[in-house]
Formats: structure tokens, C-alpha cells, sequence
């Protein structure tokens, strides 16, 4: 019996765990939390905002599923990988802003780190078991959102409900938004250079339109590996709880004799440019991926509540990084102030716009 505590249980990924869970008699929940919505009996511990890590401590579980949206999700992060407890991820925001942070608490505490992500766990399935002199590179797939192929000035005028009309996944707003900027697979990047330890500039970002294919891993051979699927979370979120025994799912599987196109081609990085910002960031390192991480948040939130032009996001991280000095942060405490100075630069600079 695996003892879950799932963080984030009324999001897009919460509620999906509750399906597999419930699916599941070796999966067990015992502790619940959500960020402002009551969830009293959804599971023997829950709790409303608050500090998770105490939630945590009480509920002593085998495996944290954290899928906190947000910088919010990162004590969470560092108190099960300080543990050794397994960490199903699905909160990409705490290798982003925690990196070297986290890194180091997962090699103390020696325990699993299986991300939920369908990128990332495309390539941790991918990369498993390899030896990592045989890895070449790595290969994100984007789906390009809602406004692949649009220009900067078809862009202006979007509306939040536009950019929420995502075209082949259901996912909260903010994860949606960052899809359709190109964000997420900034965050994406960033949090795949800290999985798996590749430096940035072995790791590729293409389109792909019907997201089929989740990653490849490219090895020294010449030979690549891919991941392909129908995009369903519940695969890498049901291979991230029951692993390592990669248990069923009512997901269908892929019908190739129906007919399978696979196009890909490279991001618009000039209409979309947070995806090269996000590289940027990585390669100064330090807390520039903290502060793009912070940016991004506000400039996101501003956006949704009719405050900030679509095209503004983009403007209002890029001014955020260009005014932090990026500094490495020895400690948590020092993260979370490098964290609150990113957002005050980018609330300043979003309500500019």
C-alpha cells in the first residue's frame, strides 16, 4: 500500500490523481490540500492554504504528488526530496526558482524524483536506465498553443478567453496561458536541465501540432527514442503513483492503422519570445530562473485580470530579468527574496504597460 499525499487536489492534475487513485487499491490517500477551496472528507488530513510542510509532517505519506501551481508548491518540493520521500512533480515552478536548491536536497536525501510533467515523464521513461555518456540530447515538444503561426501583430488585441482555448489540452489557466506564450516550455527547458542533468544547449524545443509525441532522446549513435501517446495526464501522473509497476489505465491506446501524421517544426522565438528568455535565464543561471519563474507569474495573473496586453507578458519578464542582479541564493530564505524582489520589479513594470 502506497500512502498519498496529494497537494494541489482540486486543480487540473488533482483531480485526475483522485481518479487514479481511486482506480487503484494499493494507492491510498491520507492527506489532501488545497489552495482556497474546501475539501473537508476528501481525504483523512486536508487543510486550506496554510504552510503544506506542516500538513506533510502530519501526514507521513510514501509519496508527495505536488501539483501547486506556482512558486507556492516549493517547500513542499524541498521538504520531501530533504526526506528521501517520492516526489511525483508536477509543480515545474520549484526546479525553475530552486534548482541547485533542490538538486542538492534530492542527493542528501537520496529518495525518487518522478516527474509528472508529459514531457518530462516521456523522458525520464525514455532516458531510464541509459547510461549517460550513451545521451546526446534532448528533445521537448511544444504544441504551440493557440496562436501557432500567428504574427506579433495578430496578437495584439487577444483576450484572455482566447488564450485559454487551448487545442489539445485541458489544463488549468495559468499552465494554459504559459502555453499559449510559449512559457511553459521555457519552465519546461529550465526544469528538464535540472532532472536530467543536461546542459542547456543539449536541449531542443520543437512544435508539434497534435501532441503525439512527448519527447525524444537523441543518443550518440545516431539512434532516438520517442515517447508517444494520446495527451491524457493520466498516463505520466498514473506512471508517477504506481511506478514502478506502470499500472493500467482507461486511456485508449494509440491507433496507428488509423492514419498518424507527425509534423514538427522549430518556435517562432521572435513572435513567442519567452521560450529564448527562459534559455537566457538558464544560461546566467543563479536566481535569473527564480526571477523569470516570478515574472512570468505576475505578468500572467495581471493579463488574466484584463490589466496587462498579451504581447506585455513577454515585455514585463524580459524588463524583470534585465533589472535583477541574479545573484545565486545560498538558502531558501534568500530564494524566496530574490522571489519577492522579481515580483515587485515585474508588478511595477506590468502596471507601466
Amino acid at each position: 500500500m502506497k500512502r498519498i499525499a496529494l497537494l494541489g487536489a482540486t486543480g487540473s492534475i488533482g483531480r485526475q490523481a483522485l481518479e487514479i487513485i481511486a482506480a487503484h487499491p494499493e494507492l491510498e490517500l491520507v492527506a489532501a490540500a488545497s489552495g482556497s477551496e474546501p475539501i473537508d472528507g476528501l481525504a483523512p488530513l486536508t487543510q486550506v492554504g496554510g504552510d503544506l510542510t506542516e500538513l506533510l509532517e502530519r501526514a507521513r505519506p510514501d509519496v508527495v504528488l505536488n501539483a501547486v501551481v506556482g512558486f507556492a508548491g516549493l517547500p513542499a518540493t524541498l521538504w520531501a526530496l530533504e526526506r528521501g520521500i517520492d516526489l511525483a512533480l508536477a509543480n515545474k515552478e520549484s526546479l525553475v526558482a530552486a534548482g541547485d536548491l533542490a538538486t542538492t536536497a534530492r542527493r542528501r536525501g537520496g529518495g525518487r524524483l518522478l516527474p509528472v510533467d508529459s514531457e518530462h515523464s516521456a523522458a525520464y521513461q525514455c532516458l531510464e536506465g541509459r547510461d549517460a555518456e550513451t545521451v546526446h540530447s534532448l528533445v521537448l515538444t511544444a504544441s504551440g498553443g493557440p496562436f501557432r503561426g500567428r504574427s506579433s501583430e495578430e496578437l495584439a488585441d487577444v483576450t484572455p478567453a482566447e488564450a485559454l482555448a487551448h487545442p489539445t489540452w485541458n489544463m488549468g489557466p495559468k499552465i494554459t496561458i504559459d502555453s499559449a506564450t510559449l512559457a511553459n516550455k521555457g519552465l519546461e527547458l529550465l526544469e528538464a536541465h535540472f532532472l536530467f542533468g543536461l546542459d542547456y544547449d543539449r536541449i531542443e524545443v520543437v512544435i508539434h501540432p497534435t501532441s503525439t509525441v512527448h519527447a525524444l532522446v537523441r543518443f550518440r549513435d545516431g539512434a532516438a527514442l520517442a515517447h508517444l501517446g494520446y495527451p491524457d495526464m493520466r498516463v505520466p501522473i498514473s506512471f508517477a503513483l504506481t511506478y514502478p509497476e506502470r499500472d493500467a489505465t482507461p486511456v485508449p491506446q494509440l491507433d496507428l492503422a488509423a492514419g498518424l501524421t507527425l509534423e514538427f517544426e522549430a518556435p517562432d522565438l521572435e513572435t513567442f519570445p519567452l521560450l529564448g528568455l527562459a534559455r537566457r535565464a538558464g544560461e546566467q543561471g543563479g536566481t535569473y530562473p527564480c526571477a523569470y519563474n516570478a515574472a512570468n507569474e505576475v505578468a500572467v495573473a495581471t493579463f488574466l485580470e484584463g490589466r496587462l496586453p498579451f504581447l506585455a507578458i513577454a515585455e514585463t519578464v524580459e524588463e524583470t530579468l534585465g533589472e535583477v542582479d541574479g545573484a545565486p541564493a545560498r538558502d531558501l530564505t534568500e530564494l524566496v527574496e530574490a522571489d519577492a524582489e522579481a515580483r515587485r520589479l515585474a508588478e511595477r513594470t506590468a502596471a507601466a504597460a
